[in-house]
């Protein structure tokens, strides 16, 4: 199967669900620990296979995942599903490290830094070479503790601060990740600047410095309403794992910090990308119609309605086939 530039889109994709993390990060209200447990449960049951299911910060920064333990302690195991939680300092990956010696850690710690510096201060406070010191040490424990570690180099595409990037800077971090032995790498489009044209060369500038195509997470905000294109496009490339949130919600974390674009983030929509993903013959593991449905149920959760093209339009009507 080819696409554009004569590249082999992949026969399948993996799908990150990143509803219960970086979807729930930008919501007021702060959703209780059994509404969670559910949606969570939900997913197993939908088949995805890799879900980001909370954070490890600080409730005085994020409320939201005070109940972290909580959630961890009650969702569902499975073989084969992969759970994920982010950790942005040791104190995180120490509380990650507690949680897996009781028995009901992660699988996954998620690691970020900026590839703009003005970002990367703004966020953790930090520059870029302090930070990679304490990155060196995080790393080193996750591992030492039987984590795989997912390396995030943020604002690869645009920074809200300092504006445009150059890739050979987001693509070192990459490189940075991938020597300190991270199994999965993210150049993520944090803030939906990205398009097409823009991720195409992009991803061509970063398999030519040797970025491990087997490695790379593709991870799109729909900011601008870019996510799917912008997915799609990287596609192309043969990558295999993509991250999606429910109802396209998510981006900043409610920090106190100014908003990114006035406020108005979000991820690529998981409802949009499966059904479109299926209908080309691309393979998900997922079931169109569940993810209808917890579509559906993201959206009585956080009460109101959210991004979801399909969740209003529904599947694609074939001959033969039920739309509903």
């Amino acid at each position: 199967m080819t696409l554009f530039h004569e590249l082999p889109l992949p026969p399948r994709v993996v799908l990150g669900e990143c509803w219960a993390r970086d979807g729930l990060q930008s919501e007021e209200r702060v959703v209780p620990t059994a509404e969670k447990v559910e949606m969570i449960a939900r997913m197993v049951e939908a088949g995805f296979t890799e879900i980001e299911a909370t954070s490890f910060a600080h409730p005085k920064y994020l409320p939201q995942f005070s109940d972290a333990e909580e959630v961890l302690r009650r969702i569902p195991r499975k073989a084969g599903v992969r759970y994920r939680a982010i950790c942005t300092t040791m104190k995180a990956v120490e509380r990650a490290v507690r949680s897996k010696e009781e028995g009901f850690g992660v699988d996954e710690i998620a690691m970020v830094i900026s590839a703009s510096e003005a970002h990367n201060r703004a966020n953790v406070q930090m520059g870029h070479d302090e930070n990679k010191r304490l990155l060196e040490q995080m790393t080193k424990l996750a591992l030492d503790t039987g984590h795989s570690v997912f390396g995030w180099a943020l604002t690869s595409f645009g920074c809200p601060i300092a504006g445009d990037v150059a890739p050979a800077q987001a693509i070192g971090l990459g490189q940075f990740w991938k020597d300190l032995g991270a199994e999965l790498i993210g150049f993520g489009d944090t803030v939906g600047v990205a398009n097409p044209v823009q991720v195409s060369r992009f991803y061509q500038e970063a398999l030519a410095a040797g970025m491990p195509r087997d490695q790379i997470v593709v991870h799109f905000h729909d900011t601008r309403g870019w996510g799917v294109a912008n997915t799609l496009t990287a596609l192309t490339f043969g990558f295999r794992y993509v991250d999606t949130s429910l109802g396209a919600i998510g981006g900043q974390p409610k920090t106190g910090s100014p908003s990114y674009h006035r406020g108005h983030t979000g991820n690529t929509c998981t409802e949009d990308l499966v059904p479109m993903l299926e209908e080309m013959g691309i393979e998900t593991g997922l079931d169109p119609r569940q993810v209808l449905a917890l579509g559906a149920r993201a959206e009585e959760i956080i009460g109101r309605p959210l991004r979801s093209n399909f969740l209003l339009a529904g599947p694609v009507p074939h001959r033969g086939r039920e739309t509903r």
